[in-house]
């Protein structure tokens, strides 16, 4: 089956239903989603995740849209096998067709190709568990340590999400609630926050893409309490693909 003529978008709809854009002269389609049904599908699997990963009600994470991609294989179409979700504060620098050959090397067992966070987003978040585990690995900048995961750029095989037994149970409200506790963890960016609890546990659940598929930008954390560490987290090395306003940091025009 082909998996990468299907594109994807979200939009508000009034009337509810999707829209569909179809390029016959090169055998393309552009489908439409509509959030709010995406949402209401969404909701039973992730809330029990939102307490864990979001700042509260009504905060800027805690709609069920920002969960997109931990459920997404259970509300795509099955004949769509692969995709590429991408944040909108993006800018390319080489061919997107590069970065949906990174599938081809997905080691057995890998389900999501993702970058890792390049500020100590977690080392914050993750300081509880740090302080009664002082020589773990978990929060500490690369290539030793665990900085966690960004999910600006991310590649879902479906199909693998769908077959994985170990994905299918880490969804499982028992089980995110077992990790949370293990690690005193408690987030607020929504995906990127259970990719990364789930990654300290199993690791073989994720292709690492390299920095240069998703050059983080932000340095809010450099002025707030991490400058004496923010580097070792920032630094990127290789021509970069795919530049990352995060935090709406300006991209460079280069």
């Amino acid at each position: 089956m082909r998996t990468s003529a299907h594109s994807w978008g979200l939009k508000k709809c009034k009337d509810r239903h999707a829209g569909r854009l179809t390029d016959e002269a090169n055998d393309k389609q552009v489908v439409f989603h509509d959030v709010g049904v995406l949402t209401d599908k969404l909701f039973p699997v992730v809330e029990a995740m939102q307490k864990h990963f979001s700042a509260g009600s009504g905060t800027y994470y805690s709609d069920s849209i920002f969960f997109l991609s931990v459920a997404m294989h259970q509300i795509m179409p099955k004949e769509i096998l692969r995709i590429i979700q991408l944040d909108l504060d993006l800018k390319y620098k080489t061919n997107i067709r590069e970065l949906f050959e990174e599938f081809d090397n997905f080691l057995p067992g890998a389900i999501i190709g993702i970058a890792r966070e390049m500020q100590p987003v977690y080392r914050h978040t993750f300081w509880q568990f740090r302080h009664e585990n002082p020589k773990t690995r978990v929060g500490g900048p690369p290539p030793e340590g665990l900085p966690g995961f960004n999910s600006g750029v991310m590649l879902l095989n479906l199909e693998a999400m769908r077959q994985s037994a170990l994905y299918s149970r880490l969804l499982e409200p028992g089980q995110v609630r077992q990790l949370a506790d293990k690690y005193r963890f408690r987030g607020h960016l929504g995906d990127q926050d259970f990719f990364t609890m789930i990654g300290m546990e199993h690791p073989e659940l994720f292709h690492v893409l390299d920095c240069t598929w998703n050059r983080q930008l932000c340095t809010w954390w450099r002025d707030h309490g991490y400058s004496d560490v923010f580097e070792a987290y920032f630094r990127c090395e290789g021509h970069v693909k795919i530049y990352h306003g995060n935090c709406n940091t300006p991209i460079p025009d280069v």
